[in-house]
Formats: structure tokens, sequence, C-alpha cells
């Protein structure tokens, strides 16, 4: 771990990062490249701002916004401030994003002006009745509906504060304070924030830098959404540790991705595994100049091993690492080591991380509820008691809802969520070891399966594929297939073939919405 010593709190790390790295490229968006230096003036610009508005010690900031430098700087500058960050996701409608922001009693709201088609103003003022806490909106553009703040306004209103006030300000916050509230992405009912510490984040994080070897002069093509765990902070304060420059994605598109790797020499590039697969069936990657690209950290219940295979041989990817987390454990359990063989990288998702316990409620070698302990686990559910007792036991387990096995070497093979789990005729279908088998076949980009009812067995696999270019492979190939190299119960009785998996912002595959489309048949 390096320059843990120099900081205990984000808006220390800022600072240390601005005094360390100083003249380094920080960020770089378009044609803006911004020094370590000049980030941690803009930052501290942005938190005399949040003071002028009234912000205080633990006040909730909410930021909804794509990847963006105003992003990175309105965060930052609202937790240098010593308010709570609270991230929106991206993919909200306006009714969705006024539930957390009431939810939290967000004060300020940083938010983007129009993302992907949508006015996230003319959502957010369409569902923003009845938020009586929060006492301004800070638009991201130049322009702004009469009783919101455009961005260059709000700065300028912090002009009147002292730095010095802003530093006493930043000194004053504890470790033990929160720095974050993450709020879960909802799949099982209401959004729940998981309140995370500076101390949890950054200790967090140190960890992470030093397993994947993140280093100075890295540059970090960041498409995972700042919204989430993954961008920001394996991300964003991952970076600010060690010096490396942040390229921020506000959209995935393999085509500007390929286009940003070979034009800004991108040498790390966490996401999902269809991020990566992706890259390497696009038909035009030969023609950009990858060669910069020597780290890549995945995450997912599925990582085929061709995928990693396909990252050493075809992209000479050095370093390719899987590992699991989740939100109520800031984000970060497992992680791969470096020098693990490829089959260790892409079954599992590598060994507890350091100051953390695992146990899984089973046999050993059998698949059985995963617990977690150590220094990461969230203190609990903001103001939800109930909620963080039925998630937390009383002596500090968390139950994460996630299935997994445990290897003699004490890797971590997660199986599937609790809820995704199926039967078939008495035995228990995990389906994210079923997708890991039919992820096998040449044909077969992506796959996602699902429990459908059956008036014989109970329920029955259903498999959503995604062809290869080129592919032909029929459902009645694939099943055949899968009878050659599956137990009987877990093959998939009906393949439909789609276009592309529906996901969410943070790459997960949304299984209720396939269920939906079964039940349906649309």
């Amino acid at each position: 771990m390096r320059g843990d010593e120099e900081w205990s709190t984000v808006a220390q790390l800022v600072r240390a990062a601005a005094e360390r790295y100083g003249d380094r490229e920080a960020v770089v968006e378009g044609r803006t490249r911004l020094t370590y230096a000049g980030l941690g003036a803009r930052v501290e610009r942005a938190a005399a701002a949040c003071m002028a508005s009234g912000v205080e010690p633990g006040d909730r900031v909410a930021v909804w916004a794509p990847n963006t430098l105003d992003w990175i700087v309105s965060a930052l500058g609202a937790v240098t401030a010593g308010a709570v960050l609270v991230p929106l996701n991206t993919r909200f409608k306006g009714a969705e994003a006024a539930y957390v922001l009431d939810r939290c009693r967000a004060k300020l709201l940083f938010v983007t002006g129009t993302f992907l088609g949508t006015s996230y103003v003319a959502s957010l003022r369409r569902a923003a009745t009845g938020l009586p806490h929060l006492e301004k909106v800070v638009v991201l553009a130049d322009t702004a509906p009469e009783d919101y703040v455009t961005w260059k306004d709000f700065l300028a209103a912090g002009e009147g504060v002292p730095a010095a006030a802003v530093r006493a300000r930043a000194d004053a916050i504890s470790p033990s304070a929160p720095s974050d509230i993450i709020y879960t992405s909802g799949t099982t009912g209401r959004p729940k924030g998981a309140v995370i510490s500076h101390a949890q984040t950054l200790r967090c994080y140190a960890v992470w830098s030093e397993l994947a070897g993140l280093r100075e002069g890295d540059r970090y093509l960041i498409v995972n959404p700042f919204f989430h765990t993954f961008g920001y902070k394996a991300g964003v304060l991952a970076c600010l540790m060690r010096g490396a420059t942040m390229i921020p994605q506000p959209v995935f598109n393999v085509d500007t991705v390929l286009a940003n790797i070979a034009a800004e020499r991108v040498s790390v590039l966490p996401g999902p595994p269809t991020l990566h697969q992706s890259l390497l069936d696009h038909p035009a990657r030969a023609a950009h100049d990858l060669s910069a690209l020597r780290l890549v950290v995945t995450g997912a219940a599925v990582v085929p091993l061709q995928l990693v295979n396909r990252l050493r041989t075809e992209l000479h990817i050095a370093t390719v690492l899987t590992a699991y987390g989740l939100s109520e454990a800031s984000g970060i359990v497992t992680m791969c080591r470096r020098g693990d063989p490829p089959e260790t990288i892409a079954a599992t998702s590598g060994r507890a991380i350091p100051g953390t316990e695992l146990r899984v409620l089973a046999a050993p070698g059998e698949p059985g509820e995963i617990l977690v302990r150590g220094f990461h686990v969230m203190r609990g559910y903001f103001e939800d008691p109930a909620a963080t007792a039925a998630t937390i036991t009383p002596d500090g387990w968390l139950r994460t809802g996630d299935v997994g096995v445990l290897d003699e070497a004490g890797n971590l093979r997660i199986t599937d969520r609790i809820k995704d789990m199926f039967i078939v005729g008495g035995f228990n279908a995990y389906p994210a070891e079923i997708e890991q088998l039919l992820g096998l076949h040449p044909d077969v980009a992506d796959v996602a399966v699902i429990g459908v009812p059956d008036p014989r067995l109970g329920e029955v696999g259903k498999a959503y594929a995604v062809r290869r270019p080129g592919a032909t492979v029929t459902a009645d190939d694939l099943i055949a297939w899968s009878r050659r190299e599956m137990a009987n119960y877990k093959v998939p009785r009906a393949v439909e073939f789609v276009a592309e998996l529906p996901r969410n912002a943070s790459g997960k595959v949304v299984k209720g919405e396939l269920r939906r489309r079964a039940v349906s048949g649309t």
C-alpha cells in the first residue's frame, strides 16, 4: 500500500494527489487536458461554492449525470466540503431520482442537462414536487431554468469563500464519517442506501489498486458509470491514489472505446465482460492500435475462459483479473491476484481481500449463500434499521444474497443470486453456472438463463442467447450440444436468440425483463 499515510479522507486524497502528481495529466475530456494541480484547484473551487450554498458537514449532495469532468469536480467538491455524496443512476427516470433525493433528504443536486436524448432537468421538474429538503439544483451546463442555477453561476458564488476556510472544512472531516451513500439498483424493491465511510472507501481502493497493479502514468478509460462503485471508487479514487490519467467515457460505445484506446494510448480498461467481448469481436479492431493496453479487470458471475485467453493472446494484455463485490461491502470482497492461472481468473472471482472473512452457508464444495465480514462492510442502510438488521447479523456478517462455492484455495465462484435459482424436478439449478457452460459454445457471444414454469418438472431453464457475428447455430443445435456438456436438469428446454440482452447501466442483465418476456411471449 502506498501513500495511505498521507490521507485518511477523500478530501485529503484530492489535495495529496494535486501536490504529488501536480503536472501529470489527471483528466482528459475531448480537448480539455487537466493536470492534477488543476483538478485540485477546481475541486477546491467547487467545495467553496458548496459552502457558499449552505452545505454543512454531513449534508447529502447528489449527482445525477454521466461520466464527465464536471461529475468528478462537483462530486469531489461536495465531499471536500464535508458533504455525503449520493450518486444517482443515469438510467433513473424522474420519479426514481426523486424517490432517492427524498429518501436521503438531499440538500443540493448537480444534474446534467440532456443525456442520451433525455432532458434530465425536464424529467426532474416533472417529478420534483414534494422535495422540501432540496434547496438548490445546479445544472452542469451553460443554461438552466429560472429556479435552477448554472454550473458557472454556482462556482462564481463561491469566490467569496477563502481558501483557508475550504482547507479548514476539509481538515475537520473524520475518517469515520460517511463519504457516500450508494443506492442499490432496486432489483428487489425500492433502492436502499449503503452508507460507507471515508476510511472504508480509501482502504478498499488502496487494496484494489495494489492487487490490480495500477501505477503512476497509467491511462485509464473509465467506461464503468461513476454512479457505480466500480466507476467512482475503482476508477476516479484509484487514479487519484496512483497518479493515473482518467479518460471518462459517458456512454458505452465500442467504436468510441476503440478510438479512445488508440488515440489516448489507454493502458487500463476495467469493465463488464460484454465490453471486452465486443472489443474483441469488432470487425474494425485491427485498424486501431491497442498495444498500450496492459490491465483489464472484470467481474460478473460468468466470465468465459475463452474471453480471458483471447484478451491475453489476441490483445497481448499482460494482466486480466476478475473480482467480486457489492455496494454493501464498499464494492469489493474478493479479487484474483496477478499470476493466477487463466482457469482461476475465468472460473472464480478470486480470494478474499486482506482484512476480509468469507463464509458460504453450505458443505465444502457445495453452493450456499455468501456471507462477508470485515472493515469494508457498510455501517447500514441509510435510516433503515429494519433492512439493516435483515442484512447484517448481530455478529457483523453481511448476508450478500449471492450464492457461491469456495474451493480449497479460498477462491470464490459465484453461482447466482438466491432469488435467481430455480428448481428442476427437485434439483437446484443456478443460471450463472449454466450460462458459464453455454458461454463455451463457439457460436455464442452472450447468454442469460432464467427459470420458466413447467407442468411436469415445476421449472425448467430457458436461454436467451446472442449469436457471434456470422454464426448460424439454431436452438436445436444449442440444446443438443448442452445435453452433451451438462447434467440433464441444467439443459435449457428452450432457446431464444436475441440481438442483445437487456442490461442495466451497471452492465448486469435485467433478468426481470427476460422473465416478463417469457411470460408474455414477446
